[in-house]
């Protein structure tokens, strides 16, 4: 499953200029790990560097940071599966959806 679609880097690439400002993005895409905990909730993609993206991480803590697309892509867990993209995600208020994870509430 491909990660990343042109819809979700169109959105991505035109939030970076916000830079970490919750209050003024979308987490425009969401990855988690089947065989797992972590998700991965995407605000934004660097349009000069793609593999940075910038976001909300839930694993063994709820974190504000950058990530590599790469890592996520090569990524092979247990049986060999890979990172998904959750397609029945849509892009939400990031303040909320960090909100709710440290209510530890699922998004």
């Amino acid at each position: 499953m491909r990660l990343m679609t042109k819809a979700i880097i169109k959105q991505a690439q035109k939030q970076y200029p916000i830079g970490g400002d919750l209050d003024q993005q979308k987490v425009v895409a969401k990855f988690f790990d089947p065989c797992g905990s972590w998700i991965w909730y995407v605000m934004n993609q660097d349009p000069e560097d793609p593999d940075y993206l910038w976001g909300i991480v839930k694993g063994d803590v709820v974190e504000i940071g950058s990530f590599s697309l790469s890592d996520l892509q090569e990524y092979k867990g247990p049986y060999s599966i890979g990172i998904e993209r959750d397609r029945s995600f849509r892009p939400q208020p990031a303040h909320e959806i960090y909100a709710k994870l440290l209510k530890g509430k699922h998004v």
